[in-house]
């Protein structure tokens, strides 16, 4: 891609400290006096003035203050200090920003005023906006297929994956797929936790230790394993048989926020992405494009259809940043990319019965420099690999792989890596100015 940036999630720094400002009432509206027929009426003064005292929600002219909480459970924290969580806390955070605060205050004095005009009215609920409505809306009913629903069965498969290294503390997203603890992410979450701790938050609030089982850096996956009982597997749906326009929900942690949940829609298929940030972190994949809101900390969660099964392993975002110099920096601006569950699937039992991913490989080289918007040129064919047996030859230009135009080399490996070994797929080819048309069966290489 040229234009912007594709990144994956190399996470933000560890969020804790503070506290939610709290939601009780601190002063309430006063109610109007009753009038009495045998006293004289009272001279009137401004409502804030009487019984008030120095009450910022009550009088306009005291400073604002926060207050805190003496009793009951505390709310979530706040994080502007960058420390990690205590051992054994629940990740889930809450971002604290000045400009929330200010908005919550104003919020605060525009309902005490609203409140002393309803009270004011005769306290029957109706005051100047009208009665709150009393019948329940269809939406609110949470029917099986319902958003809340799906996501009531899926969050338990959820986790926050929390690192710590002596020069990173971060967190990813991942999701459990068997129930004897194995846990897939992305490759460049656990590759963050390299030599340091790795630690897997579920949403119940309890914690394991994780080890890596393996990774493939090729297709950005790893696998974790945690000794812990009770696990519940996601379900899996099938990536080759979704569509542009259907609904999804992505479930992750962003920015630290555990459990956050976003939806959109598939907006595009078999989009060619690469990520990496050389060329031995590169990852090529052909990806489930959505405009579900996925930001940094989401790597390696699920990206789920309408039914709670999972179809993607959410991995990378397309930000508004073109220097590329923080990646950190540019945040969602709904071009989020997923690897085909389908793929990921194939990869994660590979790890789990091998410790190590098979790649699918067509049998020859890709010209790098070719320049072209139409076609990946061969470079290389490999004596006796698939290309080889389907009769291509070096400098055969490939412009349609499956029936999918071919604009480029990215393109063309990115269609193959999602393809499993031993897929037979047709392609049509140019050489010498004439076209032409073969079947490969696609081969698979393991790393040493």
């Amino acid at each position: 891609m040229t234009d912007g940036s594709t990144t994956g999630f190399p996470d933000p720094q560890w969020s804790s400290g503070g506290q939610r400002p709290p939601t009780a009432w601190p002063g309430g509206a006063p109610q109007p006096p009753t009038p009495q027929p045998s006293s004289p009426p009272q001279p009137s003064s401004a409502w804030w003035s009487s019984g008030g005292g120095h009450d910022p929600w009550r009088n306009p002219q005291t400073p604002a203050v926060l207050l805190h909480q003496t009793n009951g459970e505390p709310g979530p924290p706040l994080d502007p200090v960058p420390d990690p969580p205590a051992p054994g806390a629940a990740p889930r955070r809450s971002v604290g920003l000045a400009v929330t605060i200010v908005v919550a205050l104003l919020a605060g004095a525009l309902g005490g005023a609203l409140g002393y005009l309803g009270a004011a009215g005769g306290g029957t609920g109706h005051g100047v906006l009208g009665a709150s409505a009393t019948d329940k809306p269809k939406a609110a009913d949470r029917a099986p297929e319902s958003v809340s629903a799906v996501v009531k069965k899926a969050l338990p498969s959820v986790v926050t994956i929390l690192i710590r290294t002596d020069k990173v503390e971060g967190n990813g997203s991942g999701f459990v797929i068997s129930s004897s603890g194995y846990i897939l992410t992305n490759n460049h979450v656990a590759a963050a936790g390299s030599g340091g701790e790795l630690k897997v938050a579920f949403s119940d609030g309890t914690t394991a230790d994780a080890t890596v089982k393996g990774t493939d850096p090729e297709s950005d996956l790893a696998v974790l394993k945690v000794d812990k009982s009770g696990l519940t597997p996601i379900k899996f749906g099938d990536s080759d048989r979704i569509a542009v326009g259907d609904p999804v929900i992505a479930i992750g942690a962003p920015y630290g926020l555990s459990n956050t949940v976003t939806t959109g829609i598939i907006s595009d298929l078999d989009r060619p992405v690469i990520t990496g940030k050389d060329e031995s972190s590169e990852a090529y994949m052909a990806a489930i494009q959505t405009d579900a809101a996925i930001n940094h900390g989401n790597s390696g969660g699920p990206l789920l259809d309408g039914a709670g099964r999972v179809i993607g392993v959410n991995t990378a975002i397309r930000t508004a940043d073109e220097s590329g110099s923080d990646e950190n920096s540019g945040g969602n601006i709904g071009l989020g990319f997923s690897i085909p569950i389908n793929q990921a699937k194939r990869v994660a039992d590979d790890i789990i019965q091998t410790g190590k991913a098979r790649r699918t490989v067509i049998g020859a080289t890709v010209d790098s420099s070719y320049d072209s918007t139409a076609g990946a040129r061969i470079n290389k064919v490999v004596g006796g690999g698939p290309a080889d047996k389907a009769g291509l030859k070096d400098g055969d230009v490939i412009v349609r792989y499956d029936g999918q135009l071919v604009g480029s080399g990215t393109d063309l490996i990115a269609f193959v890596r999602k393809d499993a070994p031993g897929t037979v797929v047709p392609v049509e080819y140019a050489r010498d100015g004439g076209k032409h048309s073969a079947n490969i069966t696609l081969g698979a290489a393991t790393p040493n």
